[in-house]
């Protein structure tokens, strides 16, 4: 169940479904309701019309507002969804915007003779405080309270659908019991699904206009994922929360009335 989750599309990569995967207590998480991706300013004509047969209702953009206005998302004609948008950080924490694959794009630019390992380890500073962004969090706080309404299928998307995406899709998997191996299972999917090379292109080309020219064997090691980069969330996770359920408690809000909702509006079986 890896590649028959995968949307291809021609310009929107990273385009799958995250849902059908077994959760605590029995049941699995329902297919063709909840979606994520990368962002969909390169969606073709045929693109758009295999969104619009998915009938979304929710779709929460993670990107920052320059983000947005300089890829701004192209939307089927009769796109009814209610698009919701990440805050911005406060203007000191500028930086926070980038998208972690960029930030590290970013450090590599003014050091252009990094190795691979250093880009590793700046990918695994990056993540390691990621889950803390005020408007991440704020955003993940919004989409379990939208996914916990049941309104409809739900889309989540950033600029590669693999770091902000990521971290959104891993939180939702375990605040319903989702197995810690298919949590990252999910995550990793981003290295094989659909057209690879062709969102490592596209993804390269977004960070040269974002961070300039950046070494190619470096771009591409930002556009795939690690299992090391989720798992320093996790262990930040622990040193501040004591686990997973400390830190969806205490930073993300979910309580059981929430969970149940979620399991109501999600979980079938």
């Amino acid at each position: 169940m890896s590649q028959d989750r995968v949307l291809a599309l021609e310009g929107v990569h990273n385009f799958r479904d995250h849902g059908g995967y077994a959760v605590a207590g029995g049941g699995r998480l329902k297919r063709g309701v909840l979606w994520r991706s990368g962002q969909h300013h390169g969606a073709s004509d045929a693109d758009l019309e295999a969104i619009a047969a998915l009938s979304l209702a929710r779709a929460l953009d993670l990107r920052s507002s320059v983000e947005r206005d300089r890829h701004p998302c192209r939307r089927p004609g009769d796109f009814s969804a209610t698009v919701v948008f990440s805050d911005d950080p406060p203007p000191r924490e500028k930086r926070m915007m980038l998208a972690p694959h960029v930030a590290a794009a970013a450090e590599a630019q003014a050091r252009p003779r990094r190795d691979p390992a250093e880009v590793r380890a700046a990918m695994v500073r990056n993540y390691a405080g990621i889950a803390w962004r005020p408007e991440l969090v704020a955003a993940i706080r919004l989409y379990l309270a939208e996914l916990a309404q049941g309104r409809g299928p739900s889309l989540v998307n950033c600029m590669a659908g693999k770091d902000r995406t990521g971290i959104a899709v891993a939180m939702l998997h375990h605040a319903l019991g989702v197995h810690p191996d298919d949590v990252m299972a999910d995550y990793l999917l981003t290295n094989t699904a659909g057209d690879v090379e062709a969102r490592v292109r596209a993804g390269m080309e977004t960070m040269r206009a974002s961070s300039g020219e950046v070494d190619e064997e470096v771009m591409r090691i930002m556009m795939m994922v690690e299992p090391e980069w989720l798992e320093a969330v996790y262990a930040r996770v622990r040193a501040d929360h004591g686990g997973i359920e400390g830190y969806l408690r205490d930073v993300l809000g979910v309580d059981q009335a929430l969970r149940d909702k979620l399991r109501a509006a999600l979980v079938e079986g």
